[in-house]
């Protein structure tokens, strides 16, 4: 198991914004697939794209920047460069998803600004993380995933403000092209590489595990590099081998990710299922389906596939990787900041009797059958099954954000 410090952990007071308005914009990007009907729902419709942004930014990027606000020293054992940073990201990030959203909808004039906000967030944060890294002596796997994962945000986010503009009609880019490469250096290149990463702390730290390899993660981490940077080439050089190298590689990637997940869980201690266990399963058994959906799309070109397969990655494994997690790691900084000095002298809480029980499985079991719904009302093309997806979201990510506040107030 990865060893952890908290030596170097920020306030939890730094955090918890991060942790609270990306639980907000959860509850938005589920109340906004009421807006969506099957004749809408295209890879490049406006309506798409807010959505896209609203949820990815809004919800799994808010997050990621509050988990790694914590996490980065913790694993790094070096304190941040500039801690006092983060508390300008989380809003520049909130202001920025929301220009961005209207934009998309109904004012494109709106995106450059809001990408130009988005840009100084990211901007801020991973110059943050690579000053931060630079005081490593010593770079390990999981210090490599985040180093190479914020280079592909980087480059993601100046692609993103690119597109942005051409949007907007400021300048002239080929944006199909163009966002093909933002999809893959964002999606792929950050979120997915630092999915892998952190999963060599945290499954093994909440699930005990001992005894596994770690080679699964860099054979991983290399290909999904040499996917995306195949991808990117692809958009400004016409040959389409390239792009299905790139896919191909992709989902080789992610299976062999798979395979490293599945090592950890088999040598964990710790055997209870959880709401945190429950939803890593359904989020990776999500990543199968999407999988198996994506190379089906490759063969036959049927694009419902193809969106059904990316919903199933955004909402079924980001959405259920995210919010898992949350269920340990707000807990986990709550008590250390609020009951750790306090061990030994009174009766202090378990990090379960933290988790509200109800609220927690009730957001579990309407978002699963949420999500369920939605990629088959994708499949079939039924507007009914999509409100029907969409009303399960809904309730599930109230009780998800009750639970956060829950967890945060805990005393």
């Amino acid at each position: 198991m990865f060893s952890v410090s908290q030596d170097f952990a920020p306030p939890f007071k730094l955090i918890s914004p991060f942790f609270i308005l990306g639980s907000l914009f959860y509850v938005f990007s589920a109340m906004f697939l009421f807006s969506f009907s099957v004749e809408n729902i295209a890879l490049l419709d406006t309506k798409v794209l807010s959505f896209v942004h609203l949820f990815l930014l809004g919800f799994i990027m808010m997050s990621i920047f509050g988990s790694m606000a914590q996490l980065v020293p913790v694993v790094l054992e070096v304190g941040h460069f500039g801690v006092e940073l983060f508390y300008a990201i989380w809003p520049l990030l909130g202001i920025g998803t929301v220009l961005m959203v209207i934009g998309f909808l109904s004012s494109p004039a709106l995106l450059p600004y809001g990408g130009v906000v988005v840009l100084i967030a990211m901007m801020i944060f991973v110059m943050e993380i690579f000053l931060t890294i630079k005081k490593v002596k010593k770079l390990n796997n999981v210090m490599s995933s985040i180093l190479i994962s914020n280079t592909f945000l980087f480059f993601g986010i100046i692609f993103g403000l690119v597109i942005a503009l051409g949007y907007a009609g400021t300048i002239e880019v080929d944006i199909s092209n163009l966002l093909k490469s933002h999809v893959f250096l964002v999606i792929f290149g950050y979120i997915a590489i630092t999915l892998m990463g952190l999963s060599l702390v945290l499954l093994p730290m909440f699930g005990l595990s001992h005894g596994f390899s770690k080679k699964p993660l860099e054979i991983a981490m290399t290909i999904m590099s040499i996917s995306v940077i195949l991808i990117v080439l692809s958009s400004f050089i016409d040959f389409v081998i390239l792009s299905y190298l790139g896919y191909l590689l992709a989902i080789v990637s992610l299976c062999v990710y798979f395979y490293l997940v599945q090592s950890i869980y088999k040598t964990r201690a710790r055997k209870e299922n959880d709401v945190y266990v429950m939803s890593l399963f359904f989020a990776y058994a999500s990543m199968i389906v999407s999988l198996i959906f994506a190379i089906i799309y490759l063969f036959t070109n049927f694009e419902p596939l193809l969106l059904s397969a990316g919903w199933l990655i955004f909402f079924g494994l980001f959405g259920f990787a995210v919010t898992g997690h949350i269920y340990k790691i707000v807990p986990f900084l709550v008590w250390f900041e609020r009951f750790s000095p306090l061990v030994g002298k009174q009766k202090v809480p378990m990090l379960a009797d933290m988790v509200p029980p109800k609220s927690s499985q009730a957001q579990f079991i309407f978002c699963a059958v949420g999500v369920v719904i939605v990629a088959i009302a994708i499949l079939l093309q039924n507007d009914t099954l999509i409100k029907a997806g969409a009303s399960f979201l809904l309730v599930g990510s109230l009780a998800f954000f009750r639970s956060v506040l829950y967890m945060i107030n805990y005393k």
